[in-house]
């Protein structure tokens, strides 16, 4: 496409501080920033886009993704009873495989920004393998280098070496410390180094969060933690991310959600896993709600007094756009439709009859929208898929996915729980 593109014709949700959004308008993107917003816009030299019948709004940030489960989407039950643990069998190619496919799938739900918490592999060839696919996807990522309890690589010495490497289009580097330290010297050290290193950090956060965190923190999970706990995640300003739909699924019991909206905290929303939950946006939101609309009307049976408001569609719509980029660390970038911000924006079409008419935009995205109504989807202003086609080739992707699986599922002895078929 050119550098200039014009965007025309569109219910335009800004989600914005500063722009409103619009029942008709254009956006216009130049060298990959949105440099106007609003009716009636000119633009010469422009590629122009026919917004009519969709709602243009920012690209959805999942706020925390294991991306290389993508080999085994679906297949929580089989994995864990595997014999092995499957990602000790990854060779590079796998990682590649894996990465690159999960991240075209998240591209084709309208995710344009994603955490990768990647702990496959310990090998410099590995990460390597995993960055190069973050590349070749055309995704906006910030890769948290993840400790991984299993592997025993020296996880300073690699974070290191990618806090110091050229940087890559696209990727923002971040640390992911150990789940569980030994104890909190450890967890302490971890921190320390990616500070130094001027990283941000990225920490699973199931039990405890041991003093730590602070504004170059994002906590991930956060079911357990004790109420003190969390008045110490608010008093701190570290970002929180929930994974509602794979946090139920896995037995870590129900999000946390009200504790945080008594608190003031934000979240962002992640798939976490795409062995447990749906590799999309609209589900994450979708269990957001539902989940605290759900502890309301449970204190509202149980005659409690004090109750708390139910959760609009206007604040979980900002927790999957505006506060997912914040928590990822992506805040001055992507999360709003705004001149000054990066293009990164998706159409979703009305026209289809699993939304048709639309009543209301910002809730017909969050209650009635799932993947078949994304349309067209930028990243820094290039289109990424367009037409409801994903760009690139996508054979080869599914070609090396389907491969890798076949082997790190015989490896790992998920192959024979299957009974042979992956």
């Amino acid at each position: 496409m050119s550098s200039k593109t014009l965007i025309r014709g569109g219910c335009v949700l800004t989600l914005g501080t500063r722009t409103p959004n619009f029942t008709n308008a254009d956006v216009l993107v130049e060298n990959g920033n949105v440099t106007e917003v609003g009716p009636g816009l000119r633009a010469r030299d422009a590629e122009v886009v026919d917004a009519t019948d969709t709602i243009v709004m920012p690209g959805f940030v999942d706020t925390h993704r294991h991306v290389c489960d993508s080999l085994f989407r679906n297949m929580a039950v089989e994995v864990e009873a595997a014999p092995d643990h499957y990602e000790s069998h990854y060779q590079p190619d796998d990682v590649y495989a894996a990465t690159l496919i999960g991240l075209l799938g998240a591209l084709d739900t309208g995710i344009t920004s994603i955490v990768d918490w990647c702990e496959t592999g310990a090998g410099k060839e590995h990460v390597d393998a995993a960055l190069q696919a973050h590349v070749d996807s055309g995704i906006r990522s910030v890769f948290a280098y993840g400790a991984s309890s299993w592997s025993g690589f020296d996880w300073g010495a690699g974070l290191r070496r990618l806090a110091q490497a050229a940087p890559l289009p696209l990727v923002v580097i971040a640390a992911g410390p150990k789940e569980r330290p030994a104890n909190t010297e450890t967890a302490s050290a971890d921190w320390t180094l990616a500070r130094e290193l001027g990283l941000r950090v990225h920490a699973h956060a199931t039990s405890e969060v041991a003093g730590l965190p602070g504004k170059d923190v994002t906590l991930v999970h956060c079911s357990r933690l004790s109420d003190s706990d969390l008045d110490t995640v608010a008093a701190s300003g570290a970002a929180v991310s929930l994974t509602p739909a794979s946090e139920m699924a896995g037995g870590r019991g129900s999000i946390s959600i009200q504790k945080l909206i008594d608190r003031a905290i934000r979240p962002g929303l992640g798939v976490d896993t795409e062995r447990l939950a749906p590799g999309d946006m609209f589900a994450q939101m979708r269990a957001a709600i539902s989940i605290q609309h759900a502890t309301y009307f449970d204190l509202k049976l149980a005659g409690k007094a004090g109750l708390p408001k139910l959760l609009t569609t206007r604040d979980v719509i900002r927790y999957a756009t505006v506060d997912g980029a914040r928590v990822a660390g992506l805040s001055t970038e992507v999360g709003a439709l705004e001149p000054g911000r990066q293009a990164d924006l998706i159409m979703l079409r009305t026209d289809r009859p699993n939304i048709h008419p639309v009543n209301d935009p910002i809730g017909a995205v969050v209650w009635g929208m799932d993947t078949s109504n994304v349309d067209w989807v930028f990243v820094a202003g290039r289109p990424v898929k367009r037409n409801g086609v994903v760009e690139g080739d996508l054979e080869r992707a599914r070609s090396l996915a389907a491969a890798s699986r076949e082997r790190v599922a015989a490896a790992s002895g998920i192959l024979a729980i299957t009974g042979g078929a992956a």
